[in-house]
Formats: C-alpha cells, sequence, structure tokens
C-alpha cells in the first residue's frame, strides 16, 4: 500500500489535509528553521513574530487595521461585483456588445490597478473614494471575463430547447442564460476578491494613513521587520478564511446552480 492510499484511508488526517492544517504546519516548520540561521531582524521566527504582533494587538492598533482594511475591500470588492455581472451578461448574450467592448476589456485587463493610483488620487481625492475605486477596478475585470465565458459556453441545446417551448428572448436570458453562468460568475467573484485585497495593500501602502498595506509600509521606519511578518500573514488569513467563507456559500446557497466548490 502506497503513501497515498494509506492517506485516504486514514479518517483521522483526512479531515486536516483538507482544512490546511497539515500545510500550514509544515509553513510554520520550514519558517521556523529558516529563521534559526538568519538574524531576527532579517527573517524573525515564528515566535518573534508571535510576539511582536501581541504588541500591537494589545494596544488596539492591528484589529482597527484590519477593520479599516475589511471594510474598504468590501465596499469596493460589492460595488464591483454589481457593476461587472451586468456587464459581463450583456456582452456574453450579444455578439455585437462584445465586439465593441471586447477590445476595450482586454487591453485595460493587463494595466494594474496601482498604475491607476496616481490618477485616481488626482481625480477622487486622499480619502476613502480613491481607494475604493482602486478596488472596484480590480474586481471588475475577472468577473467580466468569466461572466462572458459562462454566457458564451451554454450549450445551444438548451436555448433551442427553450426556444421550443415558446419562451421570449427575455425568458430565455433569465431562466437560462443567467441560472447556467452562475458557476462562471462565482468564479470570477472568487478572483475578484483576491484581486482586491493585492490592489488594496498597494493602495494603503503609498496613500494612506492606516490599513495593513500601510502598517507593513510603516514598519520599515521602526525596523521592526516582525510587524512587516504581522501584516503580511494578516493579509494571507484574511484572504484565506474570506474565501472559506465565500465557498461555504457557494456549496450551501448556489449548489443547485451548478457551484461545487
Amino acid at each position: 500500500m502506497n503513501l497515498t492510499d494509506r492517506i485516504n484511508q486514514n479518517k483521522n488526517l483526512r479531515p486536516l489535509l483538507k482544512n490546511g492544517v497539515v500545510t500550514f504546519v509544515l509553513i510554520v516548520l520550514i519558517w521556523q528553521i529558516a529563521s534559526m540561521s538568519n538574524d531576527a531582524d532579517f527573517l524573525p521566527g515564528p515566535a518573534q513574530t508571535l510576539k511582536g504582533g501581541w504588541e500591537i494587538v494589545r494596544n488596539g492598533v492591528l484589529f482597527e487595521y484590519v477593520r479599516v482594511s475589511f471594510m474598504r475591500i468590501f465596499i469596493g470588492w460589492s460595488i464591483g461585483i454589481v457593476f461587472a455581472v451586468p456587464v459581463g451578461l450583456i456582452i456574453g448574450q450579444f455578439v455585437i456588445a462584445r465586439e465593441i467592448f471586447e477590445p476595450f476589456i482586454n487591453f485595460f485587463r493587463f494595466i494594474p490597478a496601482i498604475g491607476f493610483l496616481t490618477l485616481f488620487l488626482m481625480w477622487f481625492g486622499i480619502e476613502e473614494e480613491s481607494k475604493i475605486a482602486i478596488i472596484v477596478y480590480a474586481t471588475i475585470f475577472p468577473v467580466i471575463i468569466n461572466t462572458i465565458a459562462g454566457v458564451s459556453g451554454i450549450s445551444p441545446i438548451k436555448l433551442q430547447v427553450a426556444q421550443s417551448q415558446g419562451a421570449s428572448p427575455f425568458q430565455i436570458f433569465y431562466t437560462v442564460t443567467v441560472p447556467a453562468s452562475i458557476p462562471h460568475i462565482f468564479t470570477g467573484v472568487r478572483l475578484g476578491l483576491s484581486g482586491a485585497i493585492i490592489s488594496i495593500v498597494a493602495a494603503e501602502m503609498l496613500a494612506a494613513q492606516s490599513g495593513i498595506g500601510y502598517l507593513i509600509y510603516t514598519s520599515r521606519l521602526y525596523f521592526r521587520t516582525d510587524w512587516i511578518f504581522v501584516g503580511i500573514l494578516t493579509l494571507g488569513l484574511l484572504g484565506y478564511f474570506s474565501d472559506r467563507l465565500l465557498r461555504f456559500f457557494g456549496r450551501t446557497v448556489l449548489r443547485r446552480y451548478g457551484v461545487k466548490d
């Protein structure tokens, strides 16, 4: 019996593997081994990072920065979804719209959101609007592209069956096109979330007085590498658990539309 078969038959180990516990333990072990051969100012170990993290947890800074970053991400991500899903459905449904707007989308989706930071600061100011605009920009393209792919990939047989039943174009769109596209839309939403988190870090590093990105950027001024690691780990955990929650929503609420994970 090989190692894979042993793991599959071990009922105690499978949940740990599935939930990522084993992966995280391995990462911590590798991190600890690497830190033992480096100075703590260069590469702090898990213990030093936890100690530094406790300092900014105790004074409330970390929780406040997490709250600020999370609200920016959630607002920009939500606005991006509300805008991108209908646009993707329309472009995917109508050939003329696709021919007109696909070159536009394929041009701008390769320009990173951080490239527009200076313009957004000029247009929207240094307050929350510019940061939310960056997140919206980073969110919309994965959602639009996946939505278009979902609409374009619908089997013609489904559309023909609906037409043969006397359904109007609007009824076909509402009862066939939209439900069949939901798995692709959901994938785009998940990708949009990762883009939102990545973009907010860059925005907070350059144009903010709070947030996780601000913490990572300003920690260098105090030579606190452990705080930098705390910020990086916090972002990873924020994204990880947000995605897990999103996947749970997909499995429970959207399963009937074909969303499995």
